[in-house]
């Protein structure tokens, strides 16, 4: 495949953007090369400025789960459009997608809407501190919650990617007020708990990570968590902002059957726009401005494309539930034929899949957390994300991302999709 005017138009965009991107990850710094230009994309493809055609395996990490341009959505957004598109003032549609998403997700009662996954957390953290009156909490190494100040201490996702998991302009007191544990290991929560004893507001977890690759939670490990949690009187937040409306009509918590304190939700929520959002049970969310003392606030929140574009994405999700389970037979038919494939070849790996979410990693033991997730061939990614593109499939352009699949893929593409990595398996021995 040519990427002659791709690369064109990221030397053009490197004069005026910084890296040329306006997320470090699409800048292909991990996997090498220069980054694909979006056109346009519809269904399950995307086609890029040179006229190629790819099949798409990050859904806009996470929310395009119905496909590109789906229909429904795209209409709700054009139709409000016409009508306005920002008023800072309060719209009916702001309640009809809070009525809605309440009732689809367990153990909440109240939801607030803001513009991004980051500031959904970083909301939801400051609401935990100010209802508990603690300042501390506990992050877990390889989860990212966002680029703000107190989750920049050994995050995943792009922050491990460049090698800079302790951001430059964190201060020290910032860090200082997150504690690190091990995701999957309790002993390392209980000893943070032990050590900083009625200190700590909240603990943040991705429920199932997708920052370090895709990490299946322990079962132990998370009913231990929401144990520990309750006893020690520290809120558990779930960062949702991936799982949300992705794994099932309630999320992780519903799947997991584990109750959290607060859950932060982004991607799906927004039909692919600008969307974050956090919610709890009523007494905590009443801590919250112009009820509480919290202060939370945004010009943009609950903006009316948005909105209308989240309606229209949880009312299809919301009627027709087995959407979930197509997507998930469809993650475990592209995990079987990837097996099929690697078995054998005597390249080491591990594929680990979670509803639709899944990652391939090259390494020949276990990745549970983000220690065993930076132990995988770093070299052979490139190599395998490279001849996966040149077959026209793209991937996550980095080792430390899930793959997100949406419900627009066929079976022919994800046979196609095995067939290429047959195709370039040469190449990774």
């Amino acid at each position: 495949m040519l990427y002659k005017r791709s690369s064109a138009l990221f030397d053009e965009a490197q004069k005026y953007i910084p890296g040329g991107v306006n997320s470090p990850v699409r800048a292909f710094k991990a996997v090498g090369g220069d980054p694909i230009f979006v056109k346009e994309a519809k269904g399950a493809y995307l086609y890029d400025e040179d006229g190629n055609k790819l099949i798409d395996f990050i859904a806009s990490w996470g929310p395009m789960i119905l496909g590109h341009a789906h229909e429904p959505v795209v209409n709700a957004v054009i139709e409000k459009a016409k009508k306005g598109t920002s008023f800072g003032m309060p719209t009916e549609i702001e309640t009809d997608l809070a009525k809605l998403a309440v009732s689809m997700v367990p153990n909440i009662d109240k939801i607030r809407f803001v513009n991004s996954g980051t500031e959904a957390c970083m909301s939801a953290v400051r609401l935990a501190r100010g209802y508990t009156g603690k300042d501390k909490i506990i992050k877990f190494a390889g989860c990212y919650h966002g680029h703000s100040d107190s989750f920049l201490i050994q995050a995943g996702s792009g922050a491990v990617t460049f090698g800079s998991p302790n951001s430059p302009g964190v201060t020290q007191g910032t860090a200082k007020d997150t504690l690190l544990a091990t995701y999957n290991d309790l002993s390392s929560v209980k000893a943070l708990t032990d050590a900083n004893r009625r200190e700590i507001a909240a603990v943040i977890i991705e429920p199932v990570a997708g920052n370090m690759g895709c990490i299946i939670p322990d079962e132990d490990f998370m009913k231990g968590l929401r144990e520990l949690c309750t006893k020690e009187g520290i809120l558990l937040i779930f960062d949702e902002v991936m799982t949300g409306f992705r794994l099932g009509r309630g999320g992780a918590q519903q799947v997991l059957g584990i109750d959290a304190d607060i859950v932060t939700f982004g991607k799906v929520i927004g039909g692919g726009l600008p969307v974050g959002a956090f919610a709890s049970r009523n007494e905590i969310m009443d801590y919250l401005a112009p009820v509480g003392p919290v202060y939370q606030a945004g010009t943009l929140s609950g903006n009316p494309l948005a909105m209308s574009a989240g309606l229209a994405m949880l009312t299809e999700l919301n009627n027709n539930p087995e959407i979930f389970r197509s997507l998930a037979d469809k993650t475990a038919y592209l995990h079987k034929g990837f097996e099929r494939v690697l078995k054998g070849k005597g390249i080491p790996y591990q594929i680990n899949r979670f509803g639709s979410m899944i990652s391939l990693h090259f390494t020949d033991k276990p990745v549970v957390d983000f220690a065993s997730s930076a132990k995988g061939d770093n070299e052979t990614f490139k190599k395998y994300f490279h001849g996966m593109l040149s077959q026209g499939i793209y991937l996550p352009p980095s080792a430390f991302e899930s793959y997100f699949l949406n419900d627009a893929l066929t079976y022919e593409d994800l046979d196609a999709t095995i067939t290429a990595l047959e195709t370039i398996i040469p190449q990774l021995q």
